[in-house]
């Protein structure tokens, strides 16, 4: 839909026609091998970014405080150039257990065939336990580019600057 917005430059009024742009994602076939014993990744509502990944484990694993296992899926996947999919913390888990994803978020390359896994971490004070089939993590397919580096002896020169880890507030 397309309606007139005033835009001011001094004492005049210019309408222009703004653009209303409804995104729908585009919905793209992936190759997918499942060895697990649980259903395929799926997107929790029709609106979810994320897809959620199951431990594919036979027996139930135990992660100590600061611990970490590296927890397989039992998925396999073939990505198009162009695509990474990212493995991500699901909230719940970080937000109620202390559970998170290392190397977060973690990436998936077109050209990796391999299985699946998860680098999970307990940073609670108590012991956690993945148990077979669990909701480990949440998996986003995002489109990347790729940089030419243009190498140079100078940057140039911005507000910011060299300001890093809370320069621009806290």
């Amino acid at each position: 839909m397309v309606s007139p917005t005033p835009l001011v430059l001094g004492i005049f009024s210019v309408f222009l026609p703004v653009l209303e742009v409804n995104i729908k994602s585009i919905m793209m076939k992936v190759k997918i091998v499942n060895k697990s014993a649980w259903h395929l990744p799926s997107y929790a509502t029709e609106k979810s970014a994320g897809m959620d990944l199951k431990a594919d484990i036979s027996a139930p694993v135990s992660l100590a405080p600061l611990g970490r296992a590296v927890i397989p899926t039992g998925i396999f996947i073939a990505l198009p150039e162009g695509l990474e999919a990212q493995i991500r913390p699901r909230s719940g888990l970080a937000a109620k257990h202390g559970i998170s994803v290392l190397n977060s978020p973690g990436t998936i390359d077109a050209d990796y065939r391999g299985e699946i896994k998860v680098i999970l971490v307990n940073i609670s004070d108590e012991t956690f336990v993945v148990n077979p089939g669990e909701r480990i993590a949440q998996m986003v397919v995002a489109r990347y580019e790729k940089v030419e580096w243009d190498e140079s002896v100078a940057l140039d020169v911005t507000e910011r600057g060299e300001g890093g880890f809370g320069s621009t507030g806290r």
